[in-house]
């Protein structure tokens, strides 16, 4: 059904808005059907008089309106949920087709989504602290609240539209080999130029998120580093991020009898891991580009600088995953930044901002982004011409007095994160005998 215009009102009525609401006008809303017009029944003195009645409400001294009808706004709004729904589905095929994990936050970021936008709402119970990956998909579902169905599958959509972009811009960009790289790594860019190591997270579509083989990479790379011709070593990342922390999928396909030895072997890999930071014999500087959270955090106490992009952020949300400090940084942060400061982070799961960790000690200089690379790789090619020795010696009487120590904390971190782990095991299988199971859609929207 179409609005219509009074023929004698047409010229004031023209700039009207579409869909626009009409005015009220001596106590009567002016919605006519075409019917009122133009149908036979309405040919007589009543239709003269409506006539006027409208017209009459129309002529007082605000601007004419154009005559709508309220069927026009539904007929808008269906075609308008017919498109998100098309769009919505259409969505779900192309996510189906992408190559490249989108990474921890991006697929959260759809899971919750799909699931605002089928089933509204989150009303499932919160699941247990050490069911990381279901822990993760209800707080992302949770945090959007009572956004609509009709807009989730707008903002899912859109999100879908963006990785298909991205891709499509990634695969037609060619990359050249970088002088210097060294072989057998997949997760890591490790080159070795004008004396310096880079060590380079290299997983920029799932934000440098650290899975069990980049572990294993790093202690590789910083074996290596430690031994060659290099006087430093740096430790960055590739894109937008410094790193998001653990990948949610080295807690995934994890049977129940195996979540025990996934505790323990995950606290040896860990300790391993802090102990090469903690060994390294030469300067070790982070040049962190953008956000970090968790262990990529929790390190840096153990590098000798700290250089950091003003669009860098700082989180160590371990209270908030049930989880406790690791990387020495119980020991190391309140050291560095007080304890005041350092429980904010470690228990309160404060984020800093770069300005923030400056002031606080964690980061040595904070630089505009728009000149971050520029300025900061000058400053280290500098200090790549110190004589290494020097510097290594140097680094060695800064850090002897304590190392001991650290081992001890990295130990003692790494047992209270396997305790903490079983104790949560346990609750989870109790709780297991009183709970349904319930459905897990997953980030394509396919039934596991």
């Amino acid at each position: 059904m179409e609005a219509v215009i009074h023929p004698r009102v047409e010229g004031a009525a023209a700039t009207a808005q579409p869909g626009a609401r009409p005015p009220r006008r001596g106590g009567v809303w002016c919605l006519l059907p075409p019917s009122a017009f133009f149908s036979p029944i309405m040919a007589s003195p009543a239709l003269t008089f409506v006539r006027r009645l409208c017209w009459r409400s129309l002529c007082g001294t605000r601007p004419a309106q154009a005559v709508c009808t309220p069927a026009i706004h539904l007929h808008m709004a269906a075609a308008t949920m017919q498109v998100s729904q098309k769009d919505f589905q259409k969505a779900q095929e192309q996510l189906k087709l992408l190559k490249k994990d989108p990474g921890n936050e991006t697929k959260l970021k759809l899971y919750a989504l799909f699931k605002q936008a089928t089933e509204g709402p989150c009303n499932a119970p919160k699941p247990g602290m050490l069911d990381f990956v279901k822990k993760a998909k209800w707080d992302a579902w949770n945090s959007l609240g009572n956004l609509s169905q009709d807009n989730a599958r707008q903002k899912y959509a859109e999100l879908v539209s963006s990785l298909v972009s991205a891709e499509s811009a990634s695969q037609q960009k060619e990359a050249s080999p970088e002088e210097g790289r060294h072989d057998g790594y997949e997760t890591l860019i490790v080159t070795t130029k004008n004396n310096i190591t880079k060590i380079m997270f290299n997983r920029p579509d799932r934000k440098n998120a650290i899975n069990h083989q980049m572990y294993r990479e790093v202690i590789k790379a910083l074996e290596e580093a430690g031994k060659n011709d290099s006087t430093i070593a740096v430790i960055t990342g590739n894109g937008d991020y410094y790193s998001s922390g653990n990948d949610l999928n080295n807690f995934t396909n994890v049977q129940p009898g195996e979540m025990e030895k996934m505790a323990k072997d995950g606290a040896v890999l860990l300790k391993e891991f802090v102990g090469h930071f903690i060994d390294f014999p030469k300067p070790l500087i982070a040049v962190v580009n953008g956000p970090a959270i968790g262990i990529c955090v929790t390190v840096l106490g153990l590098c000798d600088l700290v250089y950091a992009s003003d669009r860098a952020t700082f989180h160590s949300p371990f209270s908030q995953l049930g989880q406790s400090p690791e990387g020495c940084s119980s020991y190391l942060f309140p050291k560095i930044m007080g304890l005041a400061k350092a429980s904010e982070m470690l228990l309160f799961n404060k984020k800093l901002t770069a300005a923030e960790a400056c002031a606080q000690g964690l980061v040595t200089e904070v630089f505009p982004d728009s000149s971050f690379q520029k300025e900061v790789w000058a400053r280290l090619e500098a200090y790549a011409s110190l004589p290494k020795n020097s510097l290594a010696v140097s680094k060695q009487l800064l850090r002897s007095m304590e190392k001991e120590k650290l081992h001890a904390v990295n130990s003692r971190e790494c047992e209270v994160l396997t305790e903490r782990a079983l104790v949560d095991l346990l609750l989870n299988l109790r709780q297991s005998e009183h709970q349904c199971s319930i459905t897990e859609v997953n980030f394509v929207g396919q039934i596991n």
